[in-house]
């Protein structure tokens, strides 16, 4: 299977970049170094119908209502390392999203672990049995 890197899902981003809120005085207020990544799932052409109903499935919570997937960062000054850490965040978000669980193949309880279900049930039974009050009248019976 192909990597999701490899795919050329960088031809569908769409990046914005705004005023980054936060620290910095006065370069803060005139350099746009806050950058969002959108990536539309339903227009994708890179997925397969499969692969979109799954990440629609999965990544419900972040997509908008036109299934927009947006990603921001705006963690350092400069525009282009915050569009590099968009951009790892989509690649490790899709890897994530897109891998199939690992297929369990279902066993039954071996003898002994039954068995020692049974003995601590049991020894717990007769615990609670030794905790009751002694009807005296029953035991001259």
């Amino acid at each position: 299977m192909q990597r999701v890197t490899e795919r050329g899902f960088d031809k569908e981003f769409k990046f914005r970049a705004s005023r980054s809120s936060g620290k910095g005085g006065q370069h803060v207020n005139k350099v746009s170094t806050k950058v969002e990544l959108v990536f539309n799932i339903p227009k994708s052409k890179v997925l397969d119908i499969d692969e979109k109903i799954l990440l629609k499935e999965r990544l419900r919570h972040k997509l908008s209502r036109t299934g927009d997937l947006r990603i921001v960062s705006e963690k350092f000054r400069s525009q282009f390392k915050n569009k590099k850490i968009c951009i790892e965040r989509f690649y490790r978000l899709m890897e994530k999203s897109l891998k199939r669980p690992q297929w369990r193949n279902p066993t039954e309880p071996t003898k002994a672990s039954v068995e020692k279900r049974y003995k601590l049930k049991h020894s717990i039974s007769e615990k609670k049995q030794n905790r009751k009050k002694i009807d005296l009248n029953r035991l001259s019976d």
